[in-house]
């Protein structure tokens, strides 16, 4: 095996970010006098913001657009990228160390562009990513390859030789079945999920601090 691209999603693998995102739905609905039903926020979990939105609509009989509904939990969470939210731990001097080491690195990522952009240049780590794809420009969930294969396609790297990091299942699922290598990536969000996502995935890492150890399992 070896690395020449890196596909790295934010929420919940770069970025301790997922706190929030379980309960966006719930706070925005909230705000508009609506109780959400409970498990919402794992029902929204691999949508894209454009799908997310739209399940509210119908869900929830809104009589707004989705545009206005995006607006509406971006507006909820953007404070928290802006202002509170934290990389993961060790994550800065692992990406650090791969573009030192020329390996190519894009995110991938479902929520919206500018919250996240405004995190990763608050932490200063958004000049490691080559490039920012999210799914709702893509126009397709995790749940599909479409996110990847555009990253990679960027890249100019075949599928095996580039390197999917994601937290959640079922995205390692995508990513695995169209051809990744993959890494599962520890976060609490994803516990219940534990044990499938370190049978799946190429790799398992409970954190991204170490950059050495991870090329050493590549190049076993």
């Amino acid at each position: 095996m070896m690395i020449l691209g890196a596909i790295f999603d934010l929420d919940g693998t770069v970025l301790d970010s997922m706190p929030i995102w379980n309960k966006a739905g719930e706070i925005y609905l909230n705000s508009m006098g609506i109780e959400a039903a409970p498990g919402l926020g794992k029902i929204m979990f691999p949508m894209s913001m454009r799908n997310g939105a739209e399940f509210l609509k119908n869900r929830y009989c809104l009589q707004i657009d989705a545009e206005v509904i995006m607006a509406g939990i971006n507006c909820t969470i953007e404070d928290h990228y802006l202002y509170q939210i934290q990389l993961k731990a060790g994550v800065g001097q692992f990406l650090k160390g791969m573009q030192g080491a020329g390996i190519k690195i894009v995110a991938a990522t479902s929520s919206d562009r500018h919250v996240v952009e405004s995190a990763l240049e608050r932490l200063n780590v958004m000049h490691f990513f080559e490039r920012i794809f999210t799914c709702t420009e893509i126009g397709a969930g995790k749940e599909q390859p479409d996110i990847y294969l555009a990253a990679a396609e960027y890249m100019e790297t075949l599928s095996k030789d580039t390197w999917v990091f994601e937290d959640a299942l079922y995205a390692i699922q995508t990513a695995k079945n169209a051809g990744f290598r993959t890494v599962g990536i520890y976060d609490a969000s994803s516990i219940a999920d534990l044990k499938e996502i370190r049978i799946i995935s190429d790799i398992y890492l409970k954190k991204l601090d170490n950059l050495d150890a991870f090329l050493e399992k590549v190049y076993l």
